[in-house]
């Protein structure tokens, strides 16, 4: 059984799913606008190993990711740029896909677009204005939160509490600070569509509860975020499916912030650093490995010294994949697990790795324990236990790659001249001449070799 913290309920609880065997996922997607930083980095890899975890187990997911094309920053941001937001979207949606392609992410298997939903999002705050759970004012149109009797629920706090701490807006002409814009109308030079109530554009909490809902249906099974959606993003979204009689999430689930500093990272306080950035100075599966190291709900601080330390521990998955020469799984998810053939310790391991996996995605633990079993494996090598240590080393290789992460055994290409003195090293260290098997180790790392012993002999690496 799969489970995941609530956040409606402040536990770790069962996932009860809508149908048996079967995942319906909705993960907020980026408003495009800028480069992604490396919050949405995280976000991703968070969402990407879920998914990848639950397939691996034998569940059909259907994984939904949306695209906020249509935003008061993307209007901004053309008009900074001297150009149209249409142009501005496509430009960082292709930004950030291909950010996501280079952290190894699976493509979502729906992507909506908010500019294709307006003709729904129309026809939702119609029926709210027929039925009073919506009102007009002169730059819009907004829905009233004091007409869901459970608003609130998601922030943890009842609508007074909520209401008390809301910032008052001057002149105001909202009846409450928490009620929020479900259309905005138009402006000269600002894109609109039509509507019965006024030419406009739809305000962000709406544009999801209608894609996730076209999507995945009534009573979907999983919708996903970051903290600081909670509330007021996801609470707007699960406010307005209430008001329309339509069951939304059964289950709600929030992973941690990046932070620098005390801050959380993120565009609106100016302290975030481009994905792209990133991985231009690391390898993109440092960054994935670093997230696995964090519990999901845990904030984590991505600085030099923490990509330092991945790169490190990463190094030594890569180290395993070549002594045992193991195939790189990179790519598409893997088939379920219950296909390949688990005996022995792999079985054993298996099951310690699903045990934390399944029980609130508890991935420091399952990393703890597949680098406990990669110890093992070259220990077992080093006495000679070649089954056991390969058993070992393939079930390794197996689960990070259901977790998303390729080991690296490399493919570098050595020079004939390198390779006979790979073979002099050898041959000097089965007559135990370690005098000239060091210098044959020194002639090579003058090479620009990065020069390893294992029980299978010499390896040899580009840094």
């Amino acid at each position: 059984m799969l489970r995941l913290f609530d956040s409606v309920h402040g536990e770790v609880r069962d996932l009860r799913l809508r149908d048996p065997g079967r995942i319906s996922m909705y993960v907020c997607g980026p408003t495009v606008y800028d480069l992604p930083h490396i919050g949405h980095g995280r976000q991703t890899l968070v969402w990407d190993v879920a998914r990848r975890w639950f397939t691996f187990r034998g569940y059909d997911v259907r994984f939904v990711s949306n695209i906020t094309d249509i935003d008061d920053n993307i209007i901004n941001r053309a008009t900074r740029d001297n150009t149209t937001e249409a142009a501005v979207a496509r430009e960082f949606e292709d930004e950030w896909w291909s950010a996501m392609t280079a952290i190894g992410a699976a493509m979502p298997d729906d992507i909506p677009h908010a500019t294709q939903y307006v003709a729904q999002m129309v026809d939702l705050i119609a029926s709210f204005l027929d039925s009073g759970v919506a009102y007009p004012t002169s730059d819009g149109i907004y829905f009233d939160v004091s007409r869901v009797p459970d608003y609130g629920l998601l922030a943890g706090q009842p609508l007074e509490s909520l209401r008390a701490g809301a910032r008052v807006e001057a002149n105001d002409e909202k009846r409450s600070p928490l009620d929020f814009a479900l259309w905005k109308n138009a402006k000269p030079d600002e894109p609109s569509w039509p509507a019965p109530f006024g030419a406009g554009r739809p305000g962000w909490h709406t544009e999801c509860v209608v894609m996730s809902l076209g999507l995945l249906g009534d009573d979907f099974d999983l919708h996903c975020g970051g903290f600081d959606l909670k509330f007021p993003h996801h609470e707007n979204e699960r406010a307005q499916a209430v008001a329309a009689g339509r069951p939304f999430a059964r289950h709600w689930a929030h992973h941690g912030w990046v932070m620098v500093g005390n801050e959380k990272m993120s565009k609106s306080l100016g302290n975030f650093t481009s994905l792209t950035d990133l991985l231009e100075k690391t390898d993109a599966r440092a960054y994935r490995l670093l997230v696995l190291r964090s519990h999901y709900r845990s904030p984590i601080e991505v600085t030099p010294a923490t990509i330092a330390d991945a790169e490190r521990a990463l190094e030594r998955l890569d180290s395993l994949a070549r002594r045992f020469d193991l195939p790189s799984l990179a790519g598409d998810m893997l088939e379920e697990g219950s296909h390949y053939a688990w005996e022995g310790e792999a079985l054993d391991l298996y099951d310690r790795v699903a045990t934390k996996l399944d029980d609130d995605l508890d991935t420091p633990l399952a990393v703890a324990q597949l680098f406990e079993a990669l110890g093992a494996a070259n220990a077992a090598a080093d006495r000679g236990d070649e089954t056991e240590a390969r058993t070992l080393a393939t079930a390794v290789n197996l689960l990070f790659a259901a977790m998303g992460l390729a080991l690296d055994a490399g493919a570098d290409d050595v020079d004939p001249a390198s390779a006979d003195l790979v073979s002099r090293r050898d041959a000097a260290r089965s007559v135990k001449d370690w005098a000239e098997a060091d210098r044959l180790r020194d002639e090579l790392v003058a090479l620009g070799w990065v020069v390893e012993d294992s029980a299978d002999g010499t390896l040899i690496r580009r840094p």
